[in-house]
């Protein structure tokens, strides 16, 4: 089948060389396969665009008309083909970035959008609370997850694993004294627990892969792990809260940890993008800035 843009760089330079075989050499190919493009071109045009013998080739009458209108059609498509070069390399387009909640957010995204600053073509859609947006739909470019184990659909950049721990504040500690075990604090403890927005029930307390409870002193349920943090802070409750939103707090004596010895699951962190046949280079290099951002505040690893 004739490529008719690779035979018009043919035509070309053969009128520019009146040679089949110089053609050849500037094309890299043989000059059997000039003979051959230039014939199709010639039965695709329905006419002749050389006039050959032993000693000399020149342009038809044809083929004179036709050059100019090739060249402009040539220069044309190299100047389509660079505008597009031009646009990703500056830069241009639109990232769409779905993110959970993080204490550091306000830091991170500070970063991600310095180093935007240089590229005045470039826009970040940055979505908080990842939960709410469907992948698909909302045409989702990089998004920041916890999970047990990532999506095997999707390219990963592992950041960090984290674990659950139980914490209390130091007054409500003081005010009922050290639990025995997990029964006692059970029985005794007000605690705060998480809502599975989906089905309306609570989440429990999955402790590790033997131990999953479900407390019954409920004093205070939300959807929102921060406003759960805040009961916990505010000494009303105890809970079990993820290590990434209570780490701070435990430093600087806010929180005090319950049972550091029971074991408790692992949960991964990562950065992810959907694969896609083609994945633009806006979207790749934020993908990187992101990770070198997110290294900063946690343990970085490798990308599968």
């Amino acid at each position: 089948m004739l490529n008719r843009l690779d035979a018009l760089k043919y035509f070309c330079i053969a009128a520019e060389t009146l040679q089949f075989r110089e053609t050849a050499v500037r094309m890299s190919v043989s000059p059997q396969v000039v003979t051959r493009v230039i014939a199709e071109l010639e039965d695709e045009l329905g006419t002749l665009l050389f006039l050959r013998n032993t000693r000399n080739m020149q342009l038809t009458e044809f083929g004179e008309h036709f050059l100019p209108q090739a060249q402009q059609y040539l220069l044309e498509g190299e100047k389509l083909f660079a505008h597009a070069k031009q646009k990703q390399s500056d830069m241009s387009g639109v990232v769409r970035i779905a993110v959970l909640r993080l204490p550091e957010n306000d830091a991170i995204l500070a970063e991600l959008v310095k180093k935007c600053a240089d590229y005045p073509r470039l826009r970040i859609d940055w979505r908080v609370d990842f939960a709410k947006l469907h992948l698909i739909e909302n045409q989702i470019d990089i998004g920041l997850r916890v999970s047990f184990e990532p999506d095997p659909l999707m390219i990963v950049r592992k950041i960090t694993e984290m674990q659950d721990k139980f914490v209390i504040s130091p007054k409500l500690l003081a005010k009922l004294g050290q639990p025995k075990d997990l029964n006692d604090l059970q029985k005794r403890f007000p605690v705060s627990n998480l809502i599975n927005v989906d089905t309306g029930r609570s989440w429990g307390w999955p402790v590790n892969d033997e131990l999953h409870l479900f407390p019954k002193q409920q004093r205070f349920v939300t959807d929102d792990p921060y406003s759960e943090l805040a009961a916990v802070l505010a000494g009303m409750t105890c809970s079990l809260v993820a290590d990434y939103m209570c780490n701070k707090h435990l430093a600087n004596g806010d929180l005090v940890e319950l049972f550091p010895d029971i074991p408790r699951k692992r949960w991964q962190m990562y950065l992810y993008r959907p694969q896609r046949t083609i994945t633009s280079p806006h979207v790749l290099k934020v993908f990187d800035w992101l990770t070198e951002i997110l290294g900063k505040y946690y343990y970085q690893n490798n990308e599968r």
